[in-house]
């Protein structure tokens, strides 16, 4: 058997997704690799495959615990024989599995890294060949990522332990540069084969909005999105629970997720989200890592989020099936004001030095503005985002909000102008908070007593109100006519690039989206409406073949109730699409349907043509659009 028997016998596909047969490739000839692959490229197959075709165990170190389970799920649903070893089986059960692994029940083996030191398990790995480990969500492992896990370090501390260097090989979603080198340095990996596959997610579109009420826009879009999974993300626990309730009472299928309901509640909620029977998901970003439902069709940000790598790996968990999926951030300015809250209240590893803590907060402020940049983009979302992480992005995508709606230019030189000489007036000593105030005309208590109302500049731009203010004064950051400390109260300076506005004519021009005056409310539904042709599942199917989908979505749901498993491990959403397209009558042709390998085919493929010919009546029919093969 080779890499294509494996991958064709049980996972059911014809061919390799981009960089996977390389890295696969790598493994086998028994070389380390570090594979940088976005959300839904395959990451698992990669080191899957050769586990199968080398001998011995391998072992993969995750994170949580919903990931190993789906991820072991997923394996046995496919004839794998596989485990997992982790707090949420007890102690006899850990023993049991060990002793079936160390018999040869299982290839691979899912583990937490809290548990790699402990003594029955270092007993294990005395008794057993292990040829590969593999460290999934690599970024962990980095103090400069956004998810560091000091429990991580003891990967190295494990390796450096047993009596043969295993080939070890690592694999993330999203790593700047600085993080892909700590990856390296820190696991010691032994001149590894590195792939970069890009992080593009031609999949998702991309929009952000700026609605007058945060909780009508989600409750619109829902009641648009009536039959679609999505997870809505909120910055603090307060506005999960307030959205909760909201969407409750409009009789919405929710379920929440955060630090203060308890681990029951927790398990409880993820699991019903996951199987589901709630198929919305509101959250803080406590939840989502490692969580492998390929069905959720999008993620809304209720709020803006610290970071693009937080962003940007939250929005992933949309359409990890490759179907098309939305990710929408519903930006205010008062987004910033918490997230610089929550930074200066950010609970500190107690390891720091007092230097690193201060590099800490200089990064973070680096990446809120960032992620602020973002909100206020006139361009193209997709190429922000590919730039930020040292891709070239084109400045068209075709798949964003900004590269499918009308702007117009508008002259703000004399506000420019104006911001300026406040900046000025006041010594350089505000944020742009202070600043907005003070232009606007606010005698709020904080600038009183500030004594700024005395100001010459007070009230000099009252005629606009302080949003658009900030508006303006975060355009002149983005054209570099402005900066701010990296430090928690962001002053704003001015650069030299200022002075040139002020002794010459150049102008400042602030691109706006074009308003509509008999749609001057934008509401979830015209962002469905403008979006729909980009994402939903009617461009490949016709009515015919949505009726089919929805048939077979039905089945599977009742098999997933049956085996109690989430339905996306039966079968995603892309092979249910797929059967419809293909429309099979027996065996042989259900084999060529994306996903359907031979294990799941004896276990579920009957059930699925006696659909497919009961709805047909035998009869060959075309059920999409266009050309497919």
């Amino acid at each position: 058997m080779d890499k294509f028997d494996i991958l064709n016998k049980y996972f059911g596909y014809t061919s390799f997704r981009e960089g996977q047969e390389s890295l696969i490739g790598s493994i086998l000839d028994g070389k380390d690799v570090l594979g940088i692959m976005p959300t839904g490229a395959g990451k698992s197959l990669c080191y899957q495959v050769p586990a199968l075709l080398m001998p011995g165990i391998t072992l993969v170190i995750s994170p949580l615990i919903s990931l190993m389970k789906d991820q072991v799920q997923a394996l046995n649903q496919a004839g794998i024989h596989a485990a997992y070893i982790n707090s949420s089986l007890s102690e006899s059960q850990i023993s049991k599995a060990l002793q079936l692994a160390a018999a040869g029940q299982y290839k691979i083996i899912y583990v937490a890294p809290e548990r790699l030191e402990t003594y029955d398990f270092m007993n294990f790995v005395r008794q057993v060949e292990i040829s590969m480990l593999t460290v999934d969500e690599a970024h962990c492992i980095s103090q400069w990522g956004q998810d560091f896990r000091p429990s991580y370090l003891k990967i190295v501390q494990f390796i450096n332990k047993l009596d043969k260097r295993p080939i070890i090989t690592a694999f993330t979603a999203t790593a700047t540069e600085n993080v892909k080198e700590d990856i390296v340095c820190v696991l010691g990996l032994k001149n590894p084969d590195i792939l970069v596959t890009g992080f593009d997610r031609k999949n998702l579109y991309f929009a952000v909005e700026t609605p007058k009420k945060k909780d009508t826009y989600v409750i619109d879009y829902i009641d648009k999105h009536s039959t679609d999974s999505g997870i809505i993300y909120c910055a603090t626990r307060r506005n999960v629970d307030n959205l909760y309730e909201k969407l409750s009472k409009q009789d919405v299928a929710v379920t929440k997720y955060h630090a203060g309901l308890t681990s029951e509640e927790r398990r409880l909620n993820q699991e019903n989200f996951i199987y589901d029977r709630t198929p919305v998901m509101i959250a803080t970003n406590a939840f989502g890592m490692g969580i492998d439902k390929s069905n959720v069709r999008y993620v809304i940000h209720y709020n803006m989020p610290q970071s693009l790598e937080n962003y940007y790996q939250e929005a992933g968990r949309a359409g990890r099936d490759g179907e098309r999926a939305e990710c929408i951030l519903l930006y205010s300015a008062q987004d910033v004001v918490i997230n610089r809250f929550l930074l200066d209240n950010k609970e500190q590893n107690g390891e720091y030095t007092q230097d690193e803590i201060n590099a800490i907060r200089e990064r973070d402020e680096e990446r809120l503005k960032a992620m602020t940049h973002y909100c206020m983009l006139t361009a193209c979302f997709r190429e922000y985002i590919l730039n930020y992480f040292g891709e070239k992005g084109e400045p068209y995508c075709g798949n964003c909000l900004n590269c499918n709606r009308e702007f117009e230019e508008v002259d703000v030189t004399e506000a420019a102008l104006r911001i300026i000489s406040c900046i000025v007036e006041a010594g350089q000593r505000y944020g742009i908070n202070v600043i907005a105030g003070i232009l606007a005309g606010s005698s709020r208590a904080k600038l009183r007593e500030y004594g700024v109302l005395e100001y010459k500049s007070f009230g000099s731009l009252s005629e606009i109100n302080e949003v658009e203010i900030k508006q303006i004064i975060n355009i002149m950051l983005m054209n570099n006519l402005l900066w701010q400390t990296n430090d928690k109260y962001s002053l704003l300076k001015l650069t030299d690039k200022a002075d040139e506005i002020m002794k010459s004519d150049t102008r400042v021009i602030y691109k706006r989206p074009k308003k509509n005056p008999e749609t001057e409310k934008e509401t979830a539904s015209a962002t469905a409406k403008r979006a729909s042709s980009k994402m939903r599942r009617s461009d490949t199917l016709n009515s015919r073949g949505l009726e089919l989908f929805e048939q077979l979505r039905d089945l599977r749901k009742t098999i997933a109730k049956e085996e109690g498993m989430p339905p996306y491990i039966i079968f995603s959403d892309k092979t249910l699409v797929d059967m419809c397209v293909r429309s099979p009558f027996d065996k042989s042709e259900m084999l060529k349907v994306t996903g359907v390998g031979e294990n799941k085919y004896e276990k579920y493929g009957e059930r699925f043509l006696n659909v497919i010919l009961e709805y047909t009546g035998g009869v060959r029919e075309k059920f999409y659009f266009g050309d497919m093969f």
